[in-house]
């Protein structure tokens, strides 16, 4: 498989988000920044370069390449910790992404992160029970179990974002408050105008179907 052939793992997170801007990103290559997309960034950067770490009993891998050629897959995970096993059996990977802002009601953070352990099962041939996510605002880390829930609901991303960019084609608006004022491309993607586009469109095609 080439490079392009490969789903990135955000395309997951983003699509959970909202379809629309995954597709505004992955498919029509569109970006802009806002506070929090620069406090996201600033938050990685202490995780950015590929390095290793060592304190007792784990193993730290920042910036490690994660693919999986069966799914279609692959990106960089902020960090990986190998943690020992006092069998002195294979290193358990323990897979820990790096989040602005908060915990959030929704799955997509948990989503990507399950993927990075699905592609390090691939690479390693080892089970990769458990992760955690680091959320900024909180400065802690929430701990992720991938049980069968979140590794379907992963594959079913997986397939579903994978289906979205093979057709090439980007969702149409919806304006949702809380979604879309906090997204960095509200001015690219201009859901207040397009919903009522899209709201006139269906009123003319309503009333040209009752007028046949």
């Amino acid at each position: 498989m080439g490079d392009a052939e490969f789903t990135p793992l955000s395309a997951l997170q983003h699509y959970l988000y909202c379809p629309r801007q995954c597709a505004l990103i992955h498919v029509e290559q569109q970006w802009a920044e806002n506070r929090q997309t620069a406090e996201g960034r600033l938050l990685h950067d202490r995780v950015d370069l590929p390095k290793t770490q060592r304190r007792p009993g784990v193993r730290c891998v920042t910036a490690m390449p994660l693919a999986d050629a069966a799914l279609g897959i692959g990106g960089i995970a902020d960090v990986v910790e190998f943690h020992a096993r006092a069998d002195g059996a294979v290193e358990t990977p323990f897979p820990v992404e790096y989040k602005r802002g908060r915990p959030k009601a929704h799955r997509a953070d948990e989503v990507q992160l399950c993927a990075q352990a699905l592609c390090l099962e691939a690479m390693l041939n080892v089970p990769v029970p458990a992760g955690a996510l680091f959320y900024g605002q909180t400065r802690r880390r929430q701990d992720v179990t991938f049980d069968d829930a979140l590794r379907q609901l992963t594959l079913q991303t997986i397939a579903a974002v994978r289906a979205m960019l093979g057709v090439g084609q980007t969702p149409s608006a919806r304006y949702e408050a809380r979604r879309c004022d906090a997204c960095s491309l509200i001015d690219i993607c201009q859901p207040h105008l397009l919903s009522r586009a899209n709201g006139v469109q269906a009123w003319i095609a309503r009333h040209l179907q009752e007028s046949v």
